[in-house]
């Protein structure tokens, strides 16, 4: 009997075919989220786990697993939502799918920049609604992105890939990470390192965060740093939720402190704080900077990857942990 891999949620039809052409694999069919209860069934039943962001894998569960638990293959980049040292403790494997998503959370960050900044979102909901009385010189105005200043906060791929794009409209790049990038990129890019976040927030005109979730980075857009930015300015975040105190954000969007924001992601998905729905200077999204074709597939291209070279008795490139 082939070693039994489990995956939580339903993946991309190619990727699921040859996921029982290769193993001994359970899918969800409906796609319904696990519960706690079905995550301590799969861990003791399994030896290798395919979830999703939507599954927290906490130290319960993980300590709860059978003899034969050895892996967990995510699919998707983050990894917040494994409790790693819990992993590590029991020798289990982790790994995620790097660098295939960069290009289309890039896209989804500078999507949301258009769409606040030009106040598309907000113009279409009044089409929409036939309250559009025809054009006029005075109405809707937003602003111009071309002359504007970006600091992107965490200049790694995907932040890297949102410079490229910021740098066609012709803004000025900023950015804030834990070391600078090599010297021949911030030439490309015509990028200023600044050391100093809180520094870098003031002079902005969007702020991006494009960081992983970590310890540090919680709230790390907190009272203070959202306090430092400009009144006329906008905040994108693709990155995780959590890297915002949402009730401040809110208070300051209320109160006119900052201009507008772009949202992906979110501090409790899948639920939304009632006044981000309630503010037209707000764009939200749920949760879609990976969900193009061609990302999914190369996400689940990656998991059977790892997965099959961990079966196969040898160390995955994406590991996290091993």
């Amino acid at each position: 009997m082939k070693p039994l891999v489990i995956v939580t949620r339903k993946l991309p039809l190619a990727v699921e075919k040859r996921m029982q052409e290769l193993f001994n694999v359970k899918l969800n069919d409906d796609d319904h989220p696990f519960t706690k209860d079905e995550l301590l069934c799969a861990v003791q039943e399994a030896t290798v786990l395919v979830p999703t962001v939507t599954d927290k894998i906490e130290a319960e569960i993980i300590n709860a697993a059978g003899t034969n638990f050895k892996m967990i293959a995510n699919f998707g980049v983050g990894i917040n939502h494994v409790d790693l040292a819990s992993a590590r403790a029991r020798m289990i494997t982790v790994t995620n799918t790097p660098g295939v998503l960069t290009e289309d959370t890039a896209e989804m960050a500078f999507s949301l920049m258009l769409g606040i900044i030009r106040r598309v979102n907000e113009g279409e909901r009044m089409l929409r609604a036939g309250k559009w009385q025809g054009w006029a010189p005075t109405d809707m105005h937003g602003t111009r992105l071309f002359g504007k200043k970006i600091g992107i906060i965490g200049m790694g791929r995907i932040g890297q890939a949102l410079a490229k794009r910021a740098k066609a409209f012709g803004m000025g790049i900023h950015y804030h990470n834990r070391n600078p990038i090599h010297q021949d990129l911030e030439a490309e890019f015509g990028a200023t390192y600044w050391q100093s976040l809180d520094q870098m927030i003031t002079q902005m005109d969007v702020i991006s965060l494009n960081c992983p979730y970590t310890d540090e980075t919680h709230h790390l857009m907190n009272n203070h740093r959202l306090g430092l930015m400009q009144k006329h300015a906008y905040l994108i975040n693709t990155a995780r939720g959590e890297v915002i105190d949402e009730k401040i954000l809110i208070e300051k969007l209320l109160s006119g402190e900052i201009r507008g924001a772009g949202l992906d992601v979110y501090e409790n998905e899948p639920q939304v704080k009632k006044d981000f729905l309630t503010l037209e200077n707000v764009v939200l999204a749920p949760h879609m900077g990976s969900a193009t074709t061609e990302a999914r597939q190369a996400m689940g291209d990656k998991v059977i990857i790892n997965v099959k070279t961990f079966l196969d008795g040898h160390s995955p490139r994406d590991r996290v942990i091993s």
